[in-house]
């Protein structure tokens, strides 16, 4: 029941208001099915770190994904899934969909400029609440590692999108997918701070 064929241009999110306190959510960091690359540094820190800061920082409160659905669901927030793999995604961003989830009521997915004018899933998927309760009724296994069993968020979406209103939204460059060592270098040289340039 997607909005939008694949192919479709993703929607573009308004920087959100600074003034505004993000929506509250629930949310983990991705990690299994990458290997050792989610422990690979970026900045002097593993991309896995750097995810989950970026959820703190974005108001989401990090569970883990063998928590069970009854307690997520009992909760009445959004759930946020964060790839370890998009380890530069802005705080704000992820705030963003979470916003655009509630606001919407519908599964948000950040994607970014995918080969053939299609846009690849990138991080994060946020579930609104009302698809969590829906979730938790047994659709994905006893808790959020259900979700994820093998960490493929692609897979996810598409089996999201069988029975939920998915969005896609355009991601910041900095939020795309790293899948080797070499990716991980040049995020991180496309990142770095002007000040650290010299």
């Amino acid at each position: 029941m997607s909005t939008a064929p694949h192919d479709a241009v993703p929607v573009v999110l308004p920087d959100p208001d600074p003034d505004v306190e993000p929506e509250p959510a629930l949310g983990a960091v991705v990690e299994q099915g990458r290997g050792s690359l989610p422990y690979a540094l970026i900045h002097g820190e593993a991309l896995v770190a750097c995810a989950s800061w970026a959820l703190g920082d974005a108001g989401i409160t990090a569970v883990d994904l063998g928590t069970g659905w009854e307690g997520v669901a009992d909760a009445g927030e959004p759930f946020v899934l964060h790839d370890a793999l998009c380890p530069m995604t802005p705080a704000s961003f992820l705030a963003a969909c979470v916003r655009a989830a509630v606001e919407r009521d519908a599964v948000v997915v950040g994607v970014t400029g995918g080969s053939e004018g299609r846009p690849d899933a990138a991080s994060p998927v946020v579930l609104p609440a009302a698809v969590v309760a829906q979730v938790a009724l047994g659709s994905f296994g006893d808790g959020p590692s259900g979700l994820v069993d093998d960490g493929d968020l692609g897979a996810l979406v598409t089996a999201l999108e069988t029975h939920h209103e998915v969005v896609r939204v355009r991601a910041p460059a900095a939020g795309r997918r790293v899948t080797t060592r070499e990716d991980v270098a040049l995020l991180e040289r496309e990142t770095r701070p002007a000040s650290a340039e010299g």
